[in-house]
């Protein structure tokens, strides 16, 4: 008890240290027993763990599109040699997947985003009709949005094609910052798939592309949406000025080119043209493969465009 009364006085922290070799403890080795005097408290403290509190998500996400839905008139798609969803598969259904797949992994962790501008040098090269059937075709994949822009000012025709009524467009939101863009986004019955018409034609198209404001508003599109694919079917290369400022907004370019019309020289003036796109692609179209090449359609069988 003598050691005991010994303790009595002094602070916690020198009391303990009198009895509890610290330097021993980082060793590993235990303190020595404690007689605790029957007249003193023991008071125990006990830790409890610290509670996680979730943060709010507070980063941006562009807004759900709030357009009319219009339905696919699938019998046009059909009579116009476009993939039909839900249709049977094809040697064409199977190119365009193997053409999204590429893309796809292309499109990973690009700073542009999910932008594909489909251009050709002239017009006559297919570049319409390979921007519908890679829309339909991405919108087949699962978890994925896909915003299809008819940014052929001159002469748009996406709407048209897919059976749908065109009303205010991209170029009439680059006009007027009063229009919000995901009011007039047409949504399709094809769920996946939407569609945002060329808008009314302005004599300072190439200008108001290559403002601040298309950077923002395209941004507003997709940000914090990684499921989005943003897809322009734009003007030839060759034949107006859009498609090489267009460029500048896109992670990839698909370069159309036509194997029975486009000549070398064509293409490669066009392909000088897109300098501005983070990557270039070229987009064969009208082959005929010989009987040793690619056939898809001798495994599948012929049918209707899928």
């Amino acid at each position: 008890m003598n050691k005991m009364k010994s303790l009595s006085g002094g602070s916690l922290i020198e009391r303990a240290t009198e009895i509890y070799d610290f330097n021993a403890a980082l060793r590993g080795r235990t303190a020595p027993p404690v007689e605790v005097p029957d007249d003193e408290p023991v008071i125990a403290v006990a830790q409890s763990a610290p509670v996680a509190v979730e943060q709010p998500d507070t980063r941006y996400r562009a807004s759900d599109w709030t357009g009319p839905v219009q339905p696919v008139d699938r019998i046009a798609l059909v009579e116009a040699g476009y993939l039909l969803p839900d249709g049977p598969v094809t040697a064409m259904s199977e190119e365009f997947r193997l053409l999204k797949r590429d893309l796809l992994a292309e499109l990973a962790g690009n700073v542009r985003g999910n932008r594909v501008l489909v251009c050709s040098a002239h017009s006559g090269e297919g570049k319409s009709f390979c921007a519908i059937n890679l829309a339909l075709s991405l919108a087949a994949e699962k978890d994925r949005e896909i915003l299809l822009v008819d940014a052929d000012f001159g002469k748009p025709g996406i709407p048209e094609a897919l059976g749908l009524e065109a009303g205010p467009g991209l170029m009439d939101a680059l006009a007027d910052p009063a229009i919000a863009i995901e009011n007039i986004v047409v949504r399709t019955d094809i769920p996946s798939l939407s569609i945002l018409p060329a808008g009314r034609r302005s004599n300072n198209d190439t200008e108001y592309l290559a403002s601040a404001r298309t950077e923002m508003l395209l941004d507003s599109l997709t940000e914090g949406r990684p499921d989005r694919i943003i897809l322009f079917d734009s003007p030839p290369l060759l034949a107006a000025s859009p498609a090489a400022v267009l460029a500048g907004h896109a992670a990839i370019a698909l370069l159309v080119v036509r194997a029975d019309r486009t000549t070398e020289s064509a293409l490669r003036d066009a392909a000088s043209l897109l300098k501005g796109a983070s990557k270039v692609k070229l987009l064969l179209n009208g082959v005929n493969f010989a009987n040793s090449g690619r056939r898809f359609g001798s495994y599948y069988g012929q049918g209707n465009a899928g």
